[in-house]
């Protein structure tokens, strides 16, 4: 029988794209069968790839704060899942990381997916999440996607990366900070308590 603990290690295991790899394979996933909010982002970046623990970064603490939870909230595997759309620190691109490497997703996701029957909210964290997950749905930019996050609800919720690189991001479209942020404290609090 295939369990959590059993594909987290194949998938930790994995070297499929060790080639492309600057720092070499490390995936990054957290989770377990009980979780009920699954935290879909792209991939990790050298911090987390130096950890092992995602969103252990300046984007993570946003994160946690657009969520309104601490730390030892945030990484209770019993609760809450966290699996990248690239499980490695994919490399460095000319204005910042490069996309998460293609072949993780296809490969690993649905694998996950099966084994946590309990997720009944999914965070898409960026473009490449919301592309792979809300396919004809995802509005040609990352913007009119979570500016519509009310059409892809209630399993899927749409957020920009909380990069700090995304400041500006934020100071131009404050309808985020405003409704979507209390939307998604209230539905997060209402899935940690029930």
């Amino acid at each position: 029988m295939n369990t959590i603990p059993d594909l987290f290690a194949r998938i930790r295991a994995c070297r499929l794209c060790e080639a492309h790899l600057p720092l070499g394979p490390r995936p990054v996933i957290r989770g377990s069968e009980h979780s009920r909010l699954l935290i879909i982002g792209q991939a990790p970046g050298t911090k987390v790839h130096a950890s092992g623990i995602p969103w252990d970064d300046a984007s993570g603490a946003r994160l946690r704060d657009w969520l309104a939870l601490d730390k030892g909230m945030f990484y209770d595997e019993r609760h809450i899942a966290i699996m990248p759309m690239g499980l490695c620190y994919p490399g460095r691109g000319r204005s910042g990381d490069l996309p998460p490497r293609p072949e993780c997703a296809p490969l690993w996701h649905p694998q996950v997916l099966e084994l946590m029957p309990r997720v009944e909210l999914v965070l898409l964290v960026g473009q490449y999440a919301q592309q792979h997950y809300l396919g004809a749905n995802y509005r040609g930019t990352l913007t009119e996607t979570v500016r519509h996050w009310r059409d892809v609800g209630p399993r899927f919720l749409p957020l920009p990366h909380p990069s700090p690189r995304n400041t500006l991001w934020l100071k131009k479209n404050p309808w985020f900070e405003a409704e979507v942020i209390p939307s998604l404290r209230e539905r997060v609090a209402q899935l940690l308590v029930t």
